[in-house]
């Protein structure tokens, strides 16, 4: 049965996107059969992986409120292992909808119950907030992977992220862990990135993945191709990245050790 892991950071302009599409991607090619959901409104992670939100009938939105279904929504990609459950601007209504409706929380989490059980791996990227969208992920999810940047004010944030991940195990997701803080954007030319990994690894120790996420010039021309960085530039440092860290992830998974 998949492990479900929401990738997480309220904070924007992390790289949480770029991760989720790209670490799904490594794993998916690393031979594990995985499913991505887009749960954030802007629909990044759908457009990076090829797919023209206007064109899109059924999404993340009807799958999460239960108008349609997981066979509905469902797209295939250039990647054969990887599933994506796109997303549309509709989203942003959710927010507003979700109030009204019992157990709202739990939408995310019964509605994976059934497709989780064909995937190794569930990935689901949020918002960059703290809404219901992001909750209804957290309560869904076994884990959540945080993706912190490499730059100024890059602690802004994630203590309040993880109150919140607190919150929703007393309140809904006891068994909630922390998969890893990834940091990103590194770059070994500025001095800001060494002290900032310094620091995240002082505080959260082994918490926090070895592997370093580099700045890159093709991870940020890639989505602009609807492409993952493998399929754009495979032997670029940021596709080596994202391979180590599908490898890491995929590796402490099997051992237990996160």
């Amino acid at each position: 049965m998949g492990r479900i892991i929401a990738i997480a950071n309220q904070k924007g302009g992390v790289g949480k996107t770029t991760t989720a599409v790209n670490l799904a991607t490594g794993v998916a090619l690393a031979g594990d059969p995985v499913l991505l959901v887009d749960l954030d409104p802007q629909g990044n992670t759908t457009s990076g992986l090829g797919i023209d939100r206007s064109t899109l009938e059924k999404h993340s939105y009807e799958f999460l409120i239960g108008r349609a279904s997981f066979d509905e929504v469902k797209k295939t990609t250039e990647i054969q292992e990887l599933t994506l459950v796109p997303a549309r601007i509709d989203l942003i209504g959710a927010e507003v909808e979700l109030v009204g409706i019992p157990n709202r929380e739990r939408l995310l989490r019964r509605a994976l119950e059934g497709p989780k059980r064909s995937y190794s791996f569930v990935f689901i990227d949020c918002p960059p907030s703290l809404g219901l969208l992001t909750i209804n992920a957290l309560t869904a999810a076994d884990a959540v992977l945080i993706p912190v940047q490499c730059e100024y004010y890059a602690m802004e944030g994630l203590t309040q992220l993880l109150n919140t991940i607190r919150l929703v195990k007393q309140s809904f997701n006891p068994d909630l862990e922390i998969e890893g803080i990834v940091l990103t954007m590194f770059d070994a030319r500025n001095r800001i990135s060494t002290q900032v990994e310094q620091e995240v690894r002082a505080h959260f120790g082994e918490r926090v993945f070895t592997t370093v996420i580099p700045r890159n010039v093709a991870l940020s021309e890639a989505p602009s191709f609807g492409k993952p960085i493998h399929l754009y530039d495979v032997r670029s440092k940021g596709a080596e990245g994202y391979t180590s860290l599908s490898r890491e992830l995929i590796s402490n998974v099997k051992a237990g050790s996160r």
